[in-house]
């Protein structure tokens, strides 16, 4: 069993202000995995003092410096690679292949992005006798979530560290586990004591005593809309800057010209990857009204022929991270039922031979209507709502009639059709025809989804100031 009990701050391993611990669970399992301490306050306040006392320092550091910290970070990366991995499997369910070759790499991939991207990156530039400056914004304060804890943690720390940020990160307190071997590489690699800082914790607690932190310059949070707005207004009173990526209710479009069958196909398999948590999930499938049939028909036949199983074994699907969550998934998919959508695979329930473990049983509705509850909340699990339109025009009103604004996804057999449906479309990211993972293309949302971007290029922008300094010609 894990017992992960010291914080990371100042450059050392240290006791928790206060001693509280909090059980770990295995979703799997539903056993006991290991412990971490619960922070207080007082921790927060020793990891935000170390962060400011390293930031002068480390913010007039060489751009050759922090290339080379993050080579050595790359480095020792790729030694605990299969540590890493093997805890996001215990940690949050993530089959043990989807943490090899996502969950975990990742985390490498988005460390190499960041060192491509400094490597180029100017942080001065003359306009006649004026120079404009980025500077690094100071303290950054982190608050990450357990659906992909090493992609959020990655999308945060390594743009910072580039342009010379510092830094205390609350990982969440379901899946910590990652986290901590994470704060093991930055301290193999050298990180300079006071940069970068870890303190365990819930949200109510350290969450809200970083956000409110009057010496934190800037907090990016990942996770709900709800907590997104409870960061928020802790955090105005000290004006720093708020970046959110938040909630999602991603609607994937399939056109009328397009192949019916495999792009339900396609959408089916992006929702379902992660256990169906992940934000930006296509979770409302929108088909032609007259390929309603045809689409249920792909779509169940795709939703049980998805094997849910021990994460450790060659199952396609793990658990669902907590008992929290399996009771609200639940909760959601009886509601659907309720509400009068067909269901068309799975239900309420666990899979057929799972009696322990958090596991969910594949669940596609179909004859959905954009105003149900399924079709608005985000149910953060392996569910699909499948809602029918009469013609372009309004499956684009439908696509964008949510809170929501994250991601959305366009299925045609003529690209250029596709392209003119993703300008319509209110969402951060659009994906046409199932294009492949791209490092560079900016991460974030519309309306309630956040603010600000991550990934590639502009994350850097979110840990910069900028600075007018005249006459310096």
């Amino acid at each position: 069993m894990r017992e992960y009990l010291d914080f990371y701050i100042g450059g050392a391993w240290v006791a928790p202000a206060e001693a509280k611990s909090l059980d770990v669970i295995n979703p799997a399992t539903e056993e006991v995995a290991g412990r971490i301490s619960l922070g207080s306050a007082a921790d927060v306040d020793a990891a935000v003092a170390a962060a400011k006392a390293a930031f002068p320092a480390w913010s007039q550091s060489l751009k050759e410096e922090r290339l080379a910290l993050l080579g050595r970070i790359a480095a020792e990366y790729q030694k605990r690679y299969a540590d890493i991995a093997a805890a996001i499997t215990e940690e949050m369910g993530a089959p043990a292949a989807l943490s090899q070759r996502a969950q975990a790499a990742l985390g490498l991939g988005h460390l190499q992005t960041a060192m491509a991207v400094l490597k180029d990156f100017e942080f001065e530039a003359k306009r006649g006798s004026t120079v404009i400056a980025r500077e690094p914004i100071g303290v950054c304060g982190f608050i990450t979530p357990w659906n992909w804890p090493i992609n959020q943690i990655a999308t945060k720390v390594y743009p910072a560290l580039a342009t010379g940020c510092t830094m205390v990160l609350k990982p969440s307190e379901v899946a910590p586990f990652s986290a901590r071997i994470f704060a093991e590489v930055l301290d193999a690699a050298g990180v300079p004591a006071g940069v970068f800082n870890l303190v365990n914790g819930d949200g109510p607690t350290v969450g809200a005593a970083i956000a409110a932190h009057p010496d934190v310059d800037m907090v990016s949070f990942t996770g709900s809309t709800r907590a997104g707005i409870a960061v928020a207004k802790a955090a105005a009173d000290t004006v720093k800057r708020v970046h959110q990526e938040l909630g999602g209710k991603s609607p994937f479009i399939v056109l009328d010209d397009a192949d019916v069958a495999g792009a339900v196909a396609a959408a089916m398999k992006s929702m379902l990857m992660n256990s169906g948590q992940s934000c930006n999930a296509p979770t409302r499938l929108l088909v032609p009204k007259a390929r309603m049939e045809e689409a249920k028909a792909v779509a169940k036949a795709v939703a049980e022929g998805t094997k849910v199983g021990d994460p450790g074994g060659d199952a396609h699907l793990g658990p669902v991270v907590s008992d929290v969550q399996w009771a609200k998934i639940q909760g959601l998919i009886e509601r659907g039922v309720a509400e009068g959508a067909t269901l068309v695979a799975g239900g309420p329930g666990r899979p057929e031979g799972l009696d322990k473990g958090y596991y969910v049983r594949p669940t596609v509705f179909g004859d959905v209507d954009n105003g149900m509850d399924i079709a608005r909340e985000e149910i953060f699990g392996p569910v699909m709502t499948i809602i029918g339109y009469e013609d372009e025009e309004q499956a684009v009103e439908i696509a964008n009639d949510t809170p929501y604004g994250l991601a959305a996804y366009v299925h045609s057999s003529d690209t250029d059709h596709a392209r003119k449906v993703a300008v319509r479309l209110r969402a951060g990211q659009v994906n046409l025809n199932s294009a492949e993972l791209d490092f560079m293309a900016p991460f974030g949302g519309y309306k309630q989804s956040g603010n600000g971007r991550e990934w590639g290029d502009h994350a850097f922008d979110e840990f910069l100031e900028t600075k007018a300094i005249l006459g310096h010609a």
